[in-house]
């Protein structure tokens, strides 16, 4: 039987969101094929939790642990944390460097994903549509002017974290006196900083997975937020509806699962990734479909729109992470 690391945690502002995607993916994994331990990773404490012990430190040499006066090793991580060190590379690197297994993509590929206006600019060279954006380092935000703004992007735009997993440090801004504070926020969370063209049209979000004997692109979910826009609130408060499968016609449906499947070749992209869209127009056959970001360790509460997908597919969640994890 193998032993998996279910990897929950983190250092980002997520790391609450993070635990109940762990404890999700735990309730979902094969007991009877797999022994499961949830696993935390935060600066300065990795433990995992115990059944007779409560917590045990993880060794970092070599991600072991004692239990009952056992050492005992993973044969898999499975990667949950939204956020650094989980969604940026610098986990895998560690597990590259031990020789364990995870699930997730690669070192490059996830350093790739985590920076919004990178990714972009490089799906784009690949035919991807992407929505126009600036790139602010902290310092130079004195060189942003107004007019730039306007010419790059337009007003309304957005202003979020270049470099970071979550949904916090997001603001729409309407007019140039409400950029200063927006950059604020975002720089919070992030020193790099994207100002973003708004985009108009359906929100979606779509699941695919693929291993040497199959390729699985989920039912796409329409999010129908009751806020501005998708921000924190409406992704983890309730405050939006969410529709699986999305209302497309069937022809729309088709490219946008196209575009997900050729966009997870593209990366080489590993385990399941969520790939997030703007349609605009989209119950024409002229629609529009525009990438707005991938994220490479999607949640995963029953909730989430991963497992809602898996659901719709009239597939089994256990089933899924035993091909990330065999596959």
């Amino acid at each position: 039987m193998k032993r998996i690391a279910i990897i929950w945690g983190g250092d980002s502002s997520e790391y609450e969101v993070s635990r109940k995607s762990g404890m999700g993916i735990y309730s979902f994994f094969n007991k009877e094929r797999y022994e499961c331990y949830l696993v935390c990773l935060k600066k300065g404490e990795w433990y995992v939790e115990t059944a007779g012990e409560g917590r045990a430190t993880i060794d970092k040499n070599d991600f072991s642990f004692v239990e009952n006066g056992v050492r005992k090793t993973f044969d898999f991580a499975y990667i949950t944390i939204h956020g650094t060190p989980g969604e940026n590379g610098f986990l895998q690197g560690y597990f590259e460097l031990i020789g364990m297994p995870y699930s997730t993509c690669s070192v490059l590929v996830e350093a790739l994903t985590f920076d919004k206006f990178v990714l972009n600019n490089y799906l784009r060279g690949f035919g991807v549509s992407v929505a126009d954006s600036i790139l602010v380092r902290r310092g130079d935000e004195r060189k942003l002017t107004e007019e730039g703004v306007q010419e790059a992007v337009g007003f309304p735009c957005f202003v979020k974290p270049a470099a970071d997993g979550s949904s916090f440090g997001v603001s729409k801004v309407n007019t140039w006196k409400d950029m200063q504070p927006a950059l604020d926020k975002a720089f919070a969370q992030s020193d790099m900083v994207m100002v973003e063209a708004m985009l108009e049209g359906m929100e979606i979000a779509q699941g695919v997975y693929k291993t040497k004997e199959k390729a699985v692109v989920f039912p796409a979910t329409e999010v129908v937020s009751q806020n501005d826009f998708f921000d924190f609130n409406a992704k983890y408060n309730g405050q939006v509806t969410e529709i699986t499968p999305a209302r497309l016609p069937q022809e729309v449906s088709d490219r946008v699962a196209k575009i997900t499947s050729a966009v997870y070749d593209i990366l080489h992209a590993c385990g399941i990734i969520r790939v997030d869209y703007i349609i605009k127009n989209p119950q024409s056959a002229d629609a529009r479909i525009f990438m707005l970001e991938i994220n490479t360790t999607p949640g995963m509460t029953p909730t989430s729109f991963i497992p809602q997908q898996v659901k719709a597919a009239g597939l089994d969640m256990g089933e899924v992470l035993s091909d990330i994890v065999e596959g």
